[in-house]
């Protein structure tokens, strides 16, 4: 049996660009010719598979990893995996990577001068339950330089990786939090044209999910595309 399937391509400007030179990275990573757009299968969608008996519930908990308490503040943060028409999508494996309270990722390439956390080891992953629903225990991530550019400091960030029903449809994207003052400065952002699109890269803080006398809630819902029969423009 074969198949294949299309998805609706995001509108211009709410994705960023190959190119973005105030991002110094992507002069070297653009393509530097048009992409060549390899139609998916009914075999590349459907497989290979994770195998979600393997995530445990104690891995969404990136504060109960180690002997010790992790330093800095305790947050939670939670949200939905949706399709394009508000469905929720379940049994998705989110996983989750950060900085440290300090700034500092726990990785042999990360030569910023704070200390590590020895109780932290800034990564975590969950699968979406039937309403398509995650939720982890972490620490809020500090700021950090990355020489992009004269003072240029990462705004406090949390990478996200989701899988679909089969590895290629994975995702990547970052979570930022309210009232950061360095928002307005990160080319990585930036990078991305559509304001409203930027705002959706922004948690929502949550009341109702904060716990009191431990920690702040915040809520971060990620809406994917969906499969659509329409025919696709050319590629950008």
């Amino acid at each position: 049996m074969t198949g294949r399937s299309t998805y609706l391509r995001p509108p211009r400007g709410t994705q960023p660009e190959y190119l973005f030179p105030g991002y110094g990275s992507t002069v070297k990573r653009a393509p530097g010719r048009p992409l060549v757009v390899l139609p998916h299968t009914l075999t590349e969608l459907t497989g290979p598979l994770f195998g979600s008996d393997l995530v445990r519930p104690q891995d969404a908990d990136l504060t109960r990893q180690n002997t010790g308490e992790p330093l800095g503040e305790r947050i939670i943060v939670h949200g939905r995996v949706l399709d394009e028409d508000g469905r929720p999508v379940p049994h998705a494996l989110v996983e989750v990577w950060q900085a440290n309270a300090a700034g500092r990722y726990r990785h042999a390439c990360d030569q910023h001068d704070a200390p590590l956390d020895p109780n932290f080891n800034g990564c975590g992953r969950a699968v979406t339950d039937a309403e398509g629903r995650y939720r982890f225990v972490t620490i809020k991530p500090g700021a950090y330089p990355w020489k992009n550019h004269p003072h240029a400091w990462r705004p406090a960030h949390i990478h996200f990786s989701l899988f679909g029903s089969a590895f290629c449809s994975r995702l990547v994207t970052q979570m930022y939090f309210p009232s950061d003052p360095l928002l307005p400065f990160d080319p990585m952002l930036l990078s991305i044209p559509d304001e409203r699109a930027r705002e959706r890269l922004v948690a929502a803080f949550d009341w109702d999910s904060t716990i009191p006398d431990f920690a702040l809630g915040y809520r971060f819902d990620i809406v994917l595309r969906g499969r659509n029969s329409t025919p696709l423009e050319e590629p950008r």
